[in-house]
């Protein structure tokens, strides 16, 4: 069975903005990475930005560890549109400053900025200038006194260290905010966002932490954040790898779309091909999908080496190919189409991919123009 949208039923949460994106309640489940550029250089920042922005992350976060880089983020702030969260420790100074330059998120853990005036001055700060705060838990930086009573990083120590912060918000009757508790190991954070899942209604920002190199960064990240999203738990994402923080967004927007929780781009279908195969669907997937990293339009593409499987998934997707002898059988909208020679396969398939873009695009517009 094919679902046009996902069963899941997700955890009611209070919606709250990062600049012009909602996050919780009933908004789509946002797609973010980090900056690992140094932000004092502000043009290979805002570089890197650009292409998470084009990549499609919903939020940026940006590393600003001093007042250098508080004032470097303004400068960065100015030539990006997409919404900029400011990773701070410790100096309240650094939260106030960039909430005056414009900042969408303050990313602070409250029980690290110190003496109730320089907590209450960040507060204060973020419910003039209408930003919402990012509680941070990570295992790797537990409270010392947490790390005493409990011996060693559980859930339950993370999420006593998130109510924490929780409740120094709460005693300012600031409710404008998100949690995030992370862990590298899979079961630990899993474990730990299911319970505090159940004692707040502020979004929840998902992530393993420290997750590791592409490959296994990615499928420690797909087993963990898809466990919750099956769930329900889980407003916003990011996708921590050793990595070009672009495949960050790349990942995070496949698990979103396995799930049937957002659409962006191409989902292709594809066979792992087997002796059956009447053409080189390894060759093929890999330069279909360097030549259409570009399109965002949702569509199902199915490419299926043989006649066994194939008629059935070409059918059931957008476009669909399946191997035959001596030609191809390309399917569009469920029926078959015409047939292909293997020599110009990937140029027919990516041509007949650009025209449904175009077509979707020219559909889209006339509604738009029509009011």
């Amino acid at each position: 069975m094919h679902y046009e949208q996902s069963p899941i039923k997700r955890r009611p949460s209070r919606q709250i903005h990062v600049g012009s994106v909602p996050v919780g309640g009933d908004a789509p489940i946002a797609v973010q990475s980090m900056t690992n550029t140094d932000t004092c250089d502000v043009d290979a920042t805002v570089a890197q930005i650009a292409q998470l922005e084009d990549a499609g992350a919903d939020i940026v976060r940006v590393s600003v560890p001093d007042m250098d880089a508080a004032e470097a983020f303004a400068a960065i702030r100015a030539r990006v549109n997409v919404p900029l969260v400011a990773d701070i420790h410790f100096d309240y100074r650094i939260a106030l400053r960039v909430a005056e330059l414009g900042v969408d998120c303050l990313r602070i853990n409250p029980g690290n900025i110190g003496r109730e005036d320089r907590v209450s001055a960040v507060i204060n700060a973020a419910r003039d200038h209408g930003i919402p705060i990012r509680i941070g838990v990570n295992a790797g930086s537990l409270e010392k006194d947490l790390q005493r009573k409990y011996g060693e990083p559980t859930p339950a120590a993370l999420v006593e260290s998130a109510m924490r912060h929780i409740e120094i918000l709460d005693r300012y009757d600031f409710q404008d905010f998100k949690v995030s508790l992370k862990a590298s190991d899979v079961f630990m954070a899993v474990e730990s966002y299911r319970q505090i899942a159940g004692q707040i209604e502020q979004p929840l920002h998902l992530g393993i932490t420290e997750a590791g190199g592409f490959r296994s960064g990615a499928v420690k990240s797909a087993v963990g954040l898809g466990m919750l999203l099956a769930e329900g738990i889980g407003d916003t994402i990011r996708v921590s790898l050793a990595a070009d923080p672009v495949e960050e967004i790349k990942v995070g927007f496949d698990i979103l779309k396995s799930l049937h929780l957002r659409t962006r781009g191409i989902n292709f279908i594809a066979c792992p091909s087997c002796s059956r195969q009447n053409f080189d669907v390894i060759g093929t997937m890999n330069e279909l999908e360097a030549r259409l990293e570009d399109v965002n339009t949702p569509m199902d593409v199915a490419v299926i080496g043989c006649i066994v499987n194939g008629p059935g998934e070409a059918r059931e997707a957008d476009i669909g190919i399946t191997g035959g002898t001596p030609q191809h059988l390309m399917y569009r909208d469920g029926e078959k189409f015409r047939k292909i020679d293997k020599a110009t396969l990937v140029d027919d398939l990516e041509r007949e991919i650009r025209e449904r873009v175009a077509r979707k695009q020219a559909e889209e517009e006339s509604i738009i123009a029509k009011g």
